[in-house]
């Protein structure tokens, strides 16, 4: 494909009254973001922000930061995302962190003591940007600050098994990204229409991280008019496909649980081909009920953000053809990805061997060298992909090794159970013992001691979580995953103890 660069130069052959993103049910013309676009661009020049300089922005999803991404990646500057799903205190230390020289922030943020002082000892330049206007805030270092040119954005991955780590993603790795997802749905790597016309893309996901930036990257270099939910809605889901009749849409597990558990007729999401799935795992038989009931392929990705997005996944082809011999898969390595299974000696492993998964591909920066995840796999004999669950998630219980993703299947198989989620507690006499959180089917009943029976029917003793809880909702984050931060915070509140005494498997 094109440069991204060049890709988001065709947005200005576009008349500044075509349709270019709608937020909150209202439309901003290409003209009022292109304005705001050349402001901020102006701004940032003027107080010195050169070639490769950082800026944070507060990157919530609205038309004020996606008129600040274009500027920045068309300035060849790197963008430095802030998530606003924070609270301040948190937020500002995040900035601080940073050591960006340049912030945008709205203005709720600049009417908070500490997130000025954050601003103040970076020594940085501040605008307020809400409302479509940029304004001056605080002017920091008055000399020209530069960066690295290719590094086109750092972000936060989602943080959901531990610390967010600040990841660099280079300009040539969102390229190789985006061009590896079209070759592998036979897409082509120009859109020939004129900017702004056509079928609109959805935005659902945050923005601040990848699942929801990928998607509007996609839209972006397409040219395409974007409609951008805030914040994700069944409600507002449901409204924007229904008026804007996409031919994809994206959804994470939890969401489309919610399209399944409501009445939305099948004919309200005729327009939808195939629906996108990346941001965590997705039980076969969730895939298999939204077949049913609305005809929908489901295409599980799966990707990082170290990968700058998916390298491996399904097509609507060999969804039609293999689902129901390859049920499970995460699909097959997108062109240009190599995939390969590792022993814990380092060893290549063969077909249906499980071990550590390796990936090599551009979209992970360097010479496309292997690198090895955190995740457990296998391969089949056709090159399908199937994670076993992850190596740093493993929970060691008096020597036995328990893969929480397996104790998870297990538990959704229970007919109440609509989703489920296992953390490790510690345990004075095994180390770790498992310990499960359960969200049940609306209008089911059972109970905890009901489903570890269940469990015991399909897994080994060591492997029955020591408690189930049923729990209302599942503690989960902006991707809507499960936070297993907040899921260890709530299964002590429910009354495991930090260090409880040994339980009985």
């Amino acid at each position: 494909m094109t440069s991204i660069h060049d890709a988001l130069g065709r947005l200005w052959d576009a008349n500044d009254g075509d349709r270019m993103l709608e937020c909150d049910g209202r439309w901003a013309s290409w003209g009022s973001v292109r304005s705001l676009i050349e402001r901020i661009d102006r701004e940032l020049t003027a107080a010195g922000c050169a070639t490769g300089g950082r800026v944070a922005v507060v990157l919530s999803n609205r038309m004020e930061s996606v008129a600040a991404l274009i500027a920045i990646f068309r300035g060849g500057r790197t963008l430095v995302t802030i998530s606003p799903l924070q609270p301040p205190d948190r937020l500002s230390d995040d900035l601080a962190a940073s050591a960006a020289p340049f912030v945008l922030a709205p203005a709720a943020l600049w009417s908070d003591e500490v997130f000025n002082r954050a601003v103040a000892d970076l020594g940085a330049t501040g605008w307020r940007l809400d409302d479509g206007e940029l304004d001056l805030q605080v002017r920091g270092l008055t000399e020209a600050v530069s960066g690295d040119p290719a590094v086109a954005i750092e972000m936060l991955t989602s943080g959901t098994t531990g610390a967010p780590k600040r990841i660099p993603l280079t300009r040539a790795q969102l390229e190789a990204s985006l061009a590896a997802a079209l070759r592998h749905n036979d897409r082509p790597d120009v859109r020939t229409k004129p900017p702004l016309t056509g079928t609109v893309g959805l935005v659902t996901l945050p923005i601040v991280h990848i699942g929801g930036l990928w998607a509007l990257l996609q839209s972006l270099v397409a040219a395409r008019p974007i409609a951008m939910l805030d914040r994700f809605t069944l409600q507002g889901w449901h409204a924007a496909v229904k008026q804007y009749r996409p031919a994809v849409a994206g959804l994470p597990p939890a969401a489309m649980r919610s399209v399944l558990d409501s009445d939305i007729p099948r004919e309200d999401l005729a327009s939808i081909r195939a629906i996108n799935a990346g941001t965590g795992p997705v039980d076969p038989a969730l895939v298999d009920a939204f077949f049913e009931r609305y005809g929908i392929p489901i295409l599980v990705v799966y990707g990082a953000t170290e990968f700058s997005g998916a390298v491996a996944g399904w097509t609507v082809k060999d969804f039609h053809a293999q689902w129901v011999d390859k049920r499970g898969s995460v699909g097959r390595a997108f062109p240009g990805v190599r995939l390969q299974i590792v022993g814990e000696d380092g060893a290549v492993l063969g077909v249906n061997e499980s071990g550590r998964l390796q990936v090599a591909t551009l979209q992970a920066g360097g010479a496309g060298d292997w690198i090895t995840t955190s995740d457990l796999a296998h391969l089949d004999a056709d090159g399908f992909l199937y994670i076993d669950g992850r190596a740093d998630d493993v929970i060691v219980r008096g020597g036995f090794k328990v893969s929480p993703e397996t104790v998870v299947r297990a538990l959704r198989a229970h007919p109440a159970v609509a989703d489920a989620a296992v953390a490790p507690m510690p345990d004075q006499r095994l180390g770790q013992i498992p310990i499960a959180a359960v969200e049940l089917m609306p209008g089911a009943a059972t109970d905890g001691e009901a489903l570890r029976e269940h469990c015991r029917t399909t897994l080994t003793p060591y492997e029955v979580p020591a408690r189930v809880f049923v729990v209302d909702a599942l503690p989960r984050g902006a991707a809507l995953k499960v936070d297993r931060r907040r899921l260890i915070a709530m299964l002590e509140d429910l009354g495991v103890p930090t260090v409880q005494p040994a339980a009985a498997g």
